[in-house]
C-alpha cells in the first residue's frame, strides 16, 4: 500500500510539473539560450487559478532539473523579478 501511495504521489507531481512547464511555455518568452523563461511574479499571477502549490512544484521541478532559478524558496512580492528558465 505504501509503495502504491508513493507511486501515485510521484505521478501527481510529474503531472503538475508538466502542467507548469506548459504554462511557462505559453506565457513566457524565449531567453538568450532559446529556452522559455518567465518571471515568478507573472507566473504566480497566472498560476493562482490553477493551483495553490506553485512554490512546491517549482522546487520539485528544480530538483528534477526541469527548470532553474536563483535561490531555493520563492516568495510572492519579494521574488517577483526572479527569472525561471526551462531546461529543455
Amino acid at each position: 500500500k505504501t509503495e502504491e501511495r508513493v507511486k501515485n504521489a510521484n505521478a501527481w507531481v510529474d503531472k503538475q510539473i508538466e502542467q507548469l512547464i506548459n504554462i511557462i511555455k505559453d506565457i513566457g518568452y524565449k531567453g538568450a539560450d532559446g529556452n522559455s523563461c518567465v518571471t515568478f511574479g507573472k507566473l504566480f499571477i497566472h498560476y493562482q487559478d490553477v493551483s495553490d502549490s506553485l512554490v512546491g512544484i517549482l522546487m520539485r521541478a528544480k530538483r528534477r532539473k526541469r527548470l532553474k532559478y536563483e535561490g531555493d524558496m520563492l516568495f510572492q512580492g519579494q521574488s517577483d523579478n526572479v527569472v525561471i528558465t526551462l531546461l529543455e
